[in-house]
């Protein structure tokens, strides 16, 4: 790692010049920028920015789809940022391990000023161990895992997809008016218990009852013998937590059995990808994502880059799509609120920067680094004409959204557990 030892102009900062901005607040933001004692030299070359998406397996879709939302993202400005030219290194991310390694070769030998990554809980927990030991920080726009926010926070990882919890308490009031007699239907691994726990909590404050929990391998082919337990039990709301694949398995064994529309069923996280496998035919129910292209309330920032997805793709942008634009957004307003491409003055940036989201700014939370953001809730179209368009957007929450109740809908800080270290 090389110090910069001469007064530079423009973005290439001194450490007597990055020393000083240590001690300053970041404009508006009444922020202090904790500075490392040793700069990252980038020398005169592009500034580089990393991406760690799946390239291979399963998640090589939503990877692509991430990756191609950040990149518009930088082109929309240019390709530049604080009028220096970007380079963008796309490692790939085939497992926990190997995304880690990736990371780290990008912090460690690349040097460069960030990472945006993690097209999964997985992968991204294990990033972001690495940015907190290197300091650089690491972005993940589809990590939904609790911990990256929670127990394992640090102060140079942020996450932009909501939690579990917070989707699941999001979902519930828009469920709980359909009837309070619900069966669980979950994925036997971390996130169909996760949600699990989250919506039965739900469901015990608000006073209902389970009728059952079946918990299915990860894989599932047939879904026959759970699919029968639920249509002896007649819940008023089938709630399920299973990942993409699994979940477009059940839905079509569902209509195939005759339970389309007679039991509503929900799933508190899902991606456009995932229910469009489906099929218009056996798609059904009730969804929690962060954006769809088609919501008339979108901000003209968001419309803008669904008709370039749409015209650059000749497909809707899905949500994964979006959600890789709109961390790239983030780390763009992160650097110039900093006016500084040292990683930890940009990490200060993040969490005052702030982006038009149609309502309330968003922007990450400063204590625990989560993207506060109203959260929506969609039901599948009861007759699907257009190809893509199957959704209908039917609850918001918060509905009035202010600074106030969104830091409520996110949880206090003896909820999320997260105990920040300094920078």
């Amino acid at each position: 790692m090389q110090d910069s030892k001469k007064e530079g102009s423009g973005n290439q900062w001194s450490r007597r010049r990055v020393l000083q901005a240590a001690g300053a607040s970041v404009a508006g933001g009444g922020l202090s920028l904790a500075m490392p004692g040793i700069v990252r030299a980038q020398g005169s070359g592009p500034i580089k920015l990393g991406l760690v998406f799946a390239k291979q397996g399963v998640w090589t879709v939503q990877g692509q789809q991430l990756a191609d939302g950040a990149k518009m993202a930088l082109a929309k400005h240019g390709n530049k940022i604080l009028g220096q030219d970007i380079e963008v290194l796309w490692y790939d991310e085939p497992n926990p391990q190997g995304a880690q390694q990736n990371v780290q070769k990008l912090m460690a030998e690349d040097k460069v000023a960030a990472v945006i990554g993690g097209s999964n809980s997985g992968t991204a927990l294990a990033m972001a161990s690495v940015a907190a030991r290197v300091g650089v920080p690491f972005l993940t726009p589809n990590a939904a895992a609790a911990a990256v926010t929670g127990a394992d926070c640090n102060p140079y990882t942020f996450r932009t997809l909501t939690t579990t919890m917070v989707a699941s308490r999001a979902m519930a009031p828009a469920l709980l008016e359909l009837g309070k007699n619900w069966y669980y239907l979950t994925a036997n691994y971390a996130y169909g218990q996760d949600i699990y726990r989250s919506m039965s909590m739900l469901l015990n404050e608000a006073q209902g009852k389970e009728l059952g929990h079946d918990k299915a391998p990860l894989g599932t082919t047939d879904y026959s013998s759970f699919i029968l337990k639920v249509r002896q039990a007649k819940p008023e709301v089938l709630m399920l937590g299973l990942p993409g694949g699994d979940l477009s398995t059940f839905l079509k064994q569902w209509t195939e059995m005759g339970m389309k529309g007679k039991i509503p069923v929900a799933c508190p996280i899902i991606g456009d990808a995932d229910l469009w496998s489906v099929g218009p035919e056996a798609a059904t129910g009730y969804y929690g994502k962060p954006w769809h292209f088609s919501t008339p309330s979108n901000p003209p920032a968001d419309q803008e880059f669904a008709a370039a997805y749409l015209a650059e793709h000749d497909s809707p942008a899905p949500d994964k799509a979006w959600l890789g634009w709109f961390t790239m957004r983030a780390l763009i307003a992160g650097i110039e609120k900093a006016d500084s491409f040292e990683p930890a003055a940009i990490a200060a940036g993040l969490e005052v920067a702030r982006i038009d989201d149609g309502g309330v700014p968003a922007g990450y939370r400063a204590w625990d680094h989560q993207m506060l953001r109203q959260c929506m809730v969609f039901k599948v179209k009861d007759q699907i004409t257009d190809e893509w368009d199957w959704l209908d957007l039917v609850a918001q929450e918060p509905k009035n959204p202010t600074p106030e109740n969104l830091d409520a809908l996110f949880g206090s800080k003896e909820e999320i557990g997260c105990k920040m270290a300094s920078r």
